[in-house]
């Protein structure tokens, strides 16, 4: 008999509805329920893709004696943590605070009837003691007995730990803020310190790709140069060679600061390695050992959208094919993998298949020799490394072989997978923007036996039984991708990635934004849930973004409607900076301020960056009054580690004078090199904008800005509150966007 969960709509909590443990829905139902019986609550919370979730549900879950256990002594709650990040955010904090260690899923927390407040903390427990690990019947039974040994003193406990989790929020603050400069510095600096000299990113096993972090190296590379790397224009037709996107190659000068090289090794690193799906495309979440070589299966929108971005910047900065190749490949896989009908994108891949992880991925030495010609195995063998023991449980994961990094371009065909990645003449370059050694014409008998192989590969795959998809469309990721689609969309100029940037946010205007509000969630046409702040700065984020790319005055007003929101429901008027839950969300435990950086990077920052360009744009003085006083109130934790809090020195850049906001005033076909400029080097705060001559109901200061007689195309460089006059050619643009930088200081 189904459980309460079998009224939710989220494909985690539908998982669990036919479990025997009396599973309910966070919810003032079971929050009463606790309180009316005095139980403990028992609070699970996990994700759809989450490989550990499915063991301890298969083990404990599903075993009728520890859920009789669980039922009798506990109310049992169960918790999608991407449907409620509020929950997911207090009770993984909480976790460290308990056991002085990161958390993680699934996520156990045994918690206080009345105030919610958490007196026991785990991950995942086996069923029965195993390595080191109690069972986690015997867990139950002594958390249980700890509530009712000590329930006269956990009312003094609930004041005393939720006031401990008040602290963490940081007070008004007086310090000074640092320039940008002085933080990206500080931040390399730090990064360095962490940086893994031979394999690229930051750490030991398990590692992560950490987008933010490689984005402060590109920043403060760029920043070094005096201006960002010239990678061509992007300006192809989408016929495989991109037109002049790949660039001359003269980015590759831009990899001789500490900076440049740090993210360059990593991003080749993970490119060639098993963190990305070397035949479908996208990324994978991170990696099980240092060099890049098994992934944990799973793949996640955000993790997606961040590095789509990031691979587009170092494609355009360092002029790299490689990377171009990896944006496009990832774009590809999201529009054809993640992509739904009413064109939101759905939010994960199970890390599982056939109830094993990795198994859609993963290749047999017995079925590769069965399935390809022996020419065919030879050349995948060779440009794989399939020699030896297989890499993962007995079977082959495919990486590129360290010594054919530079051959990249041997395996894929004229636009192989829809990603108009190049057709190989040039070589794949070796990441530093350097011509590589390549393929040539594609000629070459080995190639040809690599392509054929990777698509017989490719198409056998399709056929096997695919992962789980989370179909449910969140806002929040949904906007990472919209900005991710837009960024490649314009460095490469491909219209089909602002096509599918486009739909997304079309989706959610129509489906998410209701009654002035946005909703969390959305499946089976049921959006659900009010909005979070990262709902709201991520979609503003991604829309300012995918303004740069096509103009649509319905999107600008949206930007609009959602920064207004923004200030009106999360916005702390008195210290500065917005509450993670709005003001007139749940009475939780904790209000959270997200400052630092984590899987998902700090919302404050987001909506900051959102704000400072927008209010850029528009003349909007509550926005950047909003967004500065969100910085001056993470001054000293900008000071103290910048590292860790990436977004909010993107956002310190953001926030300069200097930057420029470029309004393009002609007809869409007059403003093709205009655009095309704008977008040729690597100006990451930079914001163009090209608007139609007759455009109804501008805003003030858009509208002053007006095209020629004639309807002739100009163009306005801005500066914080002041403009140039009308310039009259592409070229003089240039000169006057190379003379304010030539300015910097």
């Amino acid at each position: 008999m189904p459980n309460a969960l079998s009224h939710e709509t989220s494909p985690y909590l539908l998982q669990h509805a036919h479990n025997p443990v009396d599973w309910q829905p966070w919810g003032e139902a079971a929050l009463q329920q606790a309180r009316d019986q005095d139980k403990p609550i028992l609070l699970s919370i996990g994700y759809s893709a989450c490989h550990w979730c499915h063991v301890m549900e298969r083990e404990s879950f599903e075993n009728k004696a520890i859920a009789a256990r669980m039922n009798e002594l506990f109310v049992c709650i169960k918790v999608d943590r991407e449907e409620r990040p509020d929950l997911d955010k207090i009770y993984q904090t909480a976790h460290q605070f308990l056991t002085e260690r990161p958390g993680g899923w699934p996520l156990t927390v045994a918690l206080t009837p009345n105030g919610h407040a958490p007196f026991f903390a785990g991950t995942y427990f086996p069923p029965a003691p195993r390595m080191g690990m109690p069972g986690f019947g015997e867990v139950l039974q002594r958390v249980a007995a700890h509530y009712q040994a000590h329930r006269a003193r956990m009312g003094g406990h609930e004041r005393a730990f939720g006031a401990a989790m008040a602290r963490l929020n940081p007070p008004p603050s007086t310090a000074q803020l640092p320039t940008a400069a002085a933080a990206l510095a500080q931040a390399a600096a730090e990064l360095a310190r962490q940086f893994d000299r031979e394999f690229g990113g930051f750490g030991g096993a398990p590692k992560f790709p950490h987008p933010t972090q490689l984005e402060l190296l590109l920043r403060h590379a760029a920043l070094r140069d005096g201006d960002g790397g010239d990678g061509g224009d992007g300006d192809g037709d989408d016929d495989g060679d991109g037109g002049d996107g790949d660039g001359d190659n003269n980015g590759g000068d831009n990899n001789n600061s500490p900076s440049a090289r740090m993210l360059d090794l990593t991003l080749r690193k993970m490119a060639s390695g098993g963190l990305f799906d070397q035949l479908g495309g996208g990324f994978y979440r991170y990696s099980v050992d240092r060099q890049w070589r098994i992934p944990h299966f799973e793949k996640m929108l955000y993790d997606n959208a961040q590095l789509l971005a990031l691979y587009s910047d170092a494609a355009q900065y360092f002029g790299a094919p490689l990377y171009r190749r990896i944006a496009e490949q990832t774009a590809a896989w999201v529009m054809r993998e993640m992509q739904q009908a009413h064109g939101g994108y759905a939010s994960t891949l199970d890390a599982d298949s056939e109830g094993a992880e990795g198994k859609y991925y993963v290749w047999s030495d017995t079925d590769l020799r069965a399935l390809l010609r022996a020419d065919e195995f030879d050349a995948l063998s060779s440009f794989y490394d399939l020699a030896g023991e297989p890499n993962f449980e007995g079977r082959w994961h495919l990486t590129v072989h360290p010594e054919s990094e530079h051959r990249a371009a041997e395996a894929f065909a004229p636009g192989d997978g829809g990603n108009g990645a190049g057709d190989g003449r040039d070589g794949a370059g070796d990441g530093n923007g350097n011509a590589g050694d390549g393929a040539g014409d594609g000629a070459g008998d080995g190639a040809a036996a690599l392509r054929s192989a990777r698509a017989k590969l490719l198409a056998t795959r399709d056929e096997r039984i695919r992962p789980a998809l989370d179909d449910k469309i969140l806002t929040a990721w949904n906007g990472m991708m919209v900005k991710g689609m837009a960024r490649a969309a314009g460095v490469f100029g491909r219209d089909d990635f602002a096509d599918s940037a486009t739909a997304a946010l079309d989706f959610i205007r129509a489906a998410m934004w209701q009654d002035g509000r946005l909703r969390v969630t959305c499946r089976g046409g049921a959006a659900r849930l009010n909005g979070y702040l990262d709902d709201y700065a991520f979609l503003a984020e991604g829309i300012v973004e995918l303004l740069q790319v096509r103009w649509r005055a319905e999107d600008l007003a949206f930007a609009v409607d959602i920064c207004d929101a923004m200030l009106a429901h999360f916005e702390d008027r008195q210290a500065g900076g917005f509450f993670f839950t709005s003001h007139d969300h749940e009475r939780l435990l904790y209000r959270p301020k997200t400052g630092p950086d984590d899987a998902i990077p700090s919302g404050n920052a987001a909506a900051a960056r959102a704000l400072f360009k927008l209010g850029n744009l528009l003349g909007e003085t509550r926005y950047l009054e909003a967004a500065d006083n969100t910085l001056r109130l993470f001054a000293a934790a900008l000071d103290r580690m910048p590292s860790i809090h990436g977004l909010l020195c993107m956002a310190l850049q953001a926030r300069e004078p200097s930057n420029p906001t470029i309004i393009i005033r002609g007809r869409p076909a007059q403003t093709a090199a205009w655009r095309a400029l704008c977008r040729r080097r690597y100006r990451p705060e930079q914001l163009a904008v090209a608007i139609p001559p007759q455009t109804p109901n501008l805003p003030p200061a858009l509208a002053a800005r007006q095209a020629a007689p004639g309807n002739q195309t100009v163009a306005y460089l801005c500066h914080a509150n002041h403009c140039s006059a009308p310039l009259n050619s592409p070229q003089e643009l240039e000169a006057q966007l190379k003379t304010g930088e030539s300015g910097r200081g």
